[in-house]
């Protein structure tokens, strides 16, 4: 899935939108890999609310996935110890304006790599790769964009580039957004929408909690995942880029792929 684009991709979610105070991008541009080393601990923005990426369990108060597993193999690189990491949650909302406000180091939360995030933040290579799909019931009628008809609601996230797809490849339809992707869903099983939408890789996280979902086979677009941080530190975006780097040619990357994704990514 990866090949060559690889190797060339709770408590803090109330941050609301907007740009940081003057200066504090540029500070926190200043050095995010020294400010960790003195810190000691890497705090990295993820999901709670996405199975198989980043998901909170109630009775643990752990939080697992995909995404988690790539921050750990940071701080392992940067501090000598995957442990060594503060989890912060984030949506698809408050992400960027909690990196630029220093409260995070760095974005792991399947962000979607685009022209427009990169005025605001910078990306490493691509880590995922991703493709927009829609998630219903399992005797729903709907396989695809052509079965989705005037007047049908489709459920999505705010702030996500899934809202904005939608909305351009089904003009038609009705869009209610939701503050995660958990909500969106609730409100699926509750009846309140025919669909939900999101790239495949969440979908398919959400259909294996609730069986009576499926995941259709089409997708409508290409989602490259890549790790935002500060705009303009290029320094830890070169570390973060050698890490996946080293990570795909020794097979590290590749074992948690096949631990979270279920196959091993096609290459």
């Amino acid at each position: 899935m990866l090949g060559a684009t690889m190797l060339a991709g709770c408590g803090a979610g109330k941050t609301t939108e907007g740009a940081a105070p003057a200066g504090q991008g540029q500070a926190a541009a200043a050095g995010t890999l020294a400010k960790i080393k003195e810190r000691g601990k890497f705090v990295v923005g993820v999901k709670y609310d996405l199975n198989l990426f980043g998901l909170k369990d109630p009775a643990s108060g752990n939080v697992e996935g995909f995404d988690i597993d790539i921050a750990k193999a940071i701080a392992k690189k940067v501090l000598g110890d995957e442990n060594k990491i503060e989890l912060k949650e984030v949506t698809s909302k408050t992400r960027i304006p909690m990196l630029k406000n220093g409260e995070i180091d760095a974005i792991i939360a399947t962000m979607t790599i685009t022209e427009e995030r990169k005025k605001e933040v910078d990306f490493s290579d691509v880590y995922f790769l991703a493709g927009q799909s829609l998630l219903v019931k399992k005797d729903s009628p709907i396989n695809g964009l052509a079965d989705i008809k005037k007047g049908m609601k489709i459920l999505t996230a705010k702030g996500s580039t899934s809202a904005k797809n939608i909305r351009e490849k089904a003009p038609d339809a009705e869009i209610l957004e939701f503050e995660n992707y958990a909500e969106a869903f609730t409100a699926l099983k509750a009846g309140q929408g025919d669909a939900l939408t999101t790239d495949n890789a969440l979908l398919y996280g959400m259909a294996k909690q609730d069986p009576n979902y499926r995941v259709t086979s089409e997708t409508f677009t290409e989602e490259p995942y890549g790790i935002a941080v500060a705009k303009g530190d290029s320094e830890f975006t070169t570390s973060i880029n050698d890490l996946l780097k080293e990570m795909k040619q020794n097979g590290e990357y590749d074992k948690i792929y096949e631990k979270w994704i279920g196959e091993k990514p096609k290459n």
